[in-house]
């Protein structure tokens, strides 16, 4: 079993077709269906796990790291980061304006729809993209993607949406299902010397451990974003856990904030659908 890719491995448990070579045709994409089988896998191999629990990690997976992390959470690790990032949020602009000019709602409770599809520019927008192109359209420097500012930025945001359900649409656009079907082939594919996809942990091995690491499971593995790790010392954006799983399995990390990377949030976040934001979050 374990010789087989991920992609095969997910795809005999739920009777998905192989990956094609080229980017199918708009009307063999079919997002509401694979949300139902992604769901239904994770599901079934963890009846114990309650649905709206997986967006905790592996502390849904393991009893005595849920204590230790329900103890950690009355006194949290990325308290300093929403505080930060609260203060930024409010803080204006050289011209006046502030992050809540740039947001539907002032930016407050939004989380949850991001990211989404830009049908204008063809691509799909991530909340950390959105933050940086709103400073820049108000003549302001743009942030790392990774960590810091971005971090306590994102910390306070999904905050603000905790309890919401992600809501991401993929709109009946041949370049949005194209970019969801290019998201899904990034997570099944193998690279780097390792030889790993992301599915390769997240998938087939949630729950098991790489050294002292218990792997989180895929379904929800976005709606903690950002995390404190303990790891790092510090905050991180999904932008910095994607470059990071690529150097874990030896592979070279993508600019942040690249077109693969954000197609890989969009088909990530779209499986996600109904399970709540829970972000920020803190991971060992």
């Amino acid at each position: 079993m374990r010789a087989r890719s991920a992609f095969s491995f997910l795809a005999a448990a739920l009777a998905f077709a192989a990956l094609p070579s080229a980017a199918p045709a708009a009307d063999t994409v079919d997002p509401a269906t694979e949300l139902k089988a992604f769901q239904d896998f994770f599901v079934k191999k963890f009846p114990k796990v309650k649905f709206n629990d997986f967006v905790n990690g592996p502390y849904s997976m393991n009893e005595d790291m849920r204590k230790q992390w329900e103890e950690k959470e009355e006194f949290p690790p990325y308290e300093f980061a929403l505080e930060a990032g609260k203060e930024m949020f409010g803080k204006p602009f050289k011209n006046g304006k502030t992050y809540a000019d740039c947001f539907a709602n002032g930016g407050i409770g939004i989380r949850q729809n991001y990211p989404y599809f830009d049908g204008k520019e063809g691509k799909v927008v991530t909340l950390e993209l959105a933050l940086n192109k709103c400073r820049e359209a108000n003549g302001e420097q743009p942030y790392s993607y990774v960590k810091d500012e971005m971090a306590s930025l994102t910390a306070y945001m999904a905050f603000t949406s905790r309890g919401k359900p992600f809501d991401i649409k993929v709109p009946n656009d041949p370049r949005a299902l194209a970019a969801f079907e290019k998201g899904k082939e990034y997570f099944y594919t193998r690279r780097g010397q390792l030889n790993f996809s992301c599915a390769s942990c997240h998938v087939q091995n949630p729950g098991e451990r790489i050294r002292a690491e218990i792997l989180a499971p895929a379904l929800g593995i976005l709606n903690a974003m950002p995390i404190y790790r303990s790891e790092w010392s510090g905050m991180g954006t999904i932008s910095r856990r994607f470059t990071s799983c690529n150097s874990q399995i030896r592979g070279v990390p993508l600019e942040p904030q690249s077109d693969e990377y954000r197609d890989l949030e969009y088909y990530l976040s779209y499986v996600a659908n109904g399970l709540p934001i829970s972000g920020p979050g803190a991971r060992p």
